[in-house]
């Protein structure tokens, strides 16, 4: 009887780990960028990769990102929905958006929702995108100084590459046979 009970439990568990193993898992990535507009707008630029990173296809793949709200957001180019009939194992597929705001504020933005049918299951699956970071839409930015990452740098690291650049320049110095030496060796 034990027995009988442990076959059936690993019959169980290689039957679902088979299953398993074919099978879609879906990873999205949110990104999102800003661009200030000289009409005192904010441009936010919205792009969404979707991975099958399993090994089966995954279909009827839909996604939606309606968290930008018409009060805030006006659509520019692009749509907040958009459907492939597939996506194959170890495929990728990107959508892109492009909205506007005129209101100042923060706004947190939610995970996009992605569905997708499994064929070996009835019910529509689920995944959702990487959530973004608060959106300070028209904040107040101080503006970014040019060559401010290569004086750090020097600042950090410039004794270090002044005696580099010495010791470099003496052993070429060195090692290379002097001008004079071969305008003598031409001489004779």
């Amino acid at each position: 009887m034990k027995t009988l009970i442990a076959a059936m439990a690993v019959l169980l568990f290689v039957s679902t780990a088979f299953a398993s193993s074919d099978s879609p898992f879906i990873v999205a990535h949110k990104k999102v960028s800003l661009t200030r507009l000289k009409s005192g707008a904010e441009r936010v630029s919205v792009t969404i990769d979707v991975y099958n990173q399993g090994s089966g296809t995954a279909y009827d793949v839909s996604l939606l990102d309606d968290s930008w709200t018409p009060e805030v957001f006006n659509l520019v180019s692009g749509s907040t929905s958009k459907t492939w009939e597939r996506l194959d194992a170890g495929a990728v597929v990107s959508h892109s958006i492009v909205l506007e705001s005129g209101v100042k504020g923060v706004f947190q933005g939610a995970p996009a929702v992605i569905k997708f049918r499994v064929p070996t299951k009835a019910a529509l699956q689920e995944a959702y995108s990487t959530p973004i970071l608060p959106l300070d839409i028209l904040a107040e930015r101080t503006p970014e100084k040019k060559f401010e990452w290569a004086k750090r740098l020097l600042a950090r690291y410039g004794s270090q590459v002044s005696v580099v650049s010495i010791v470099g320049l003496f052993v070429y110095l060195v090692a290379s046979p002097s001008s004079a030496a071969k305008a003598s060796k031409k001489r004779r």
